[in-house]
């Protein structure tokens, strides 16, 4: 759980927005069928639309518009075959009409969710829940300046592409073991963090997957220690992403029944952190062992 209010991260963390990033972000190209509308979450839109740079927020507008469109004409689409199926079904029962009423039902109830959240104006708290795939602003340092950019949380190493990713989808988590191995292109070059309130985790209960939240009994914010990087779409677009460092759990994690925890670390080690030295990961790894360490209540997630 993010904060995806770039207000929030310019008081708590003294960055400023990099425009330039958020206009190429939620850029929409009207000529283009079908249109690319970055994975957001509601609450990060609305911020544009309520702060960000005004190329930006018309992007999201036109976003809205045709989706709403496309989102409409689904309902009517979803809603005739629900019809066409009932008619069918008062005369002779059979599975694919049956098949019908349920999916298009279905549909039309998702459809109708999305048509509402679309329609909402602001954002209640300014938090938002992300998930692999989803964009959210991500601070780095350039020039000596904090800036806040739009990234998607699942990081896409140096060298790879789109097809390459597709065969690694957990990189949305680096392991602190693996931060010289498995990332070492990474770990001591690009570094960032995200401002968040809580995280998730899939935990096994009473033989079910379960979801929990994890949260600061405190309440207290967490600067997550991230990595990231810039490559290239196929589109010629530039793609910046970035994964969360995770490493072994608190006693109350582990308890709970998960292996791994993000790694908040202190306000006064952020510039450290920003500015890695590849010479000198040592540095870097003292940022990550003198962290914040909260005590984490946990509920299952809604």
């Amino acid at each position: 759980m993010i904060y995806a209010e770039v207000r929030k991260l310019e008081r708590r963390l003294g960055a400023k927005v990099d425009l330039e990033w958020y206009v190429k972000t939620f850029w929409i190209d009207r000529g283009k069928n079908p249109y690319r509308r970055p994975r957001a979450p509601r609450a990060l839109e609305l911020d544009v639309l309520a702060n960000g740079p005004p190329e930006a927020a018309e992007g999201v507008r036109e976003a809205d518009r045709q989706e709403v469109a496309a989102l409409e004409a689904e309902i009517f689409k979803q809603r005739r075959r629900v019809g066409d199926a009932e008619r069918s079904l008062q005369t002779k029962e059979t599975k694919k009409a049956r098949e019908d009423v349920r999916i298009g039902t279905a549909k039309v109830e998702q459809a109708l969710g999305r048509l509402e959240e679309l329609k909402r104006t602001a954002s209640e708290s300014g938090l938002a829940r992300i998930y692999p795939g989803s964009y959210c602003p991500v601070v780095v340092m350039e020039g000596g300046e904090r800036l806040i950019r739009p990234m998607r949380y699942q990081c896409r190493l140096p060298g790879w592409t789109e097809a390459v990713e597709r065969n690694y989808p957990n990189t949305y988590n680096a392991r602190r073991d693996n931060l010289e191995s498995s990332w070492g292109k990474v770990f001591g070059y690009s570094h960032g963090v995200v401002l968040a309130t809580a995280f998730y985790e899939h935990v096994p209960r009473d033989g079910k997957d379960t979801i929990l939240e994890f949260s600061p009994r405190s309440g207290q914010d967490m600067i997550a220690a991230c990595l990231w990087t810039r490559t290239v779409e196929r589109d010629g677009r530039e793609l910046l992403s970035f994964a969360v460092i995770t490493d072994e759990p608190p006693a109350e994690v582990a308890t709970a029944g998960h292996d791994r925890c993000i790694i908040p670390i202190k306000a006064e080690n952020v510039d450290t952190w920003l500015q890695p030295d590849p010479a000198n990961l040592a540095a870097l790894y003292a940022v990550l062992d003198d962290r914040e360490r909260p005590y984490y209540e946990h509920r299952e997630a809604a």
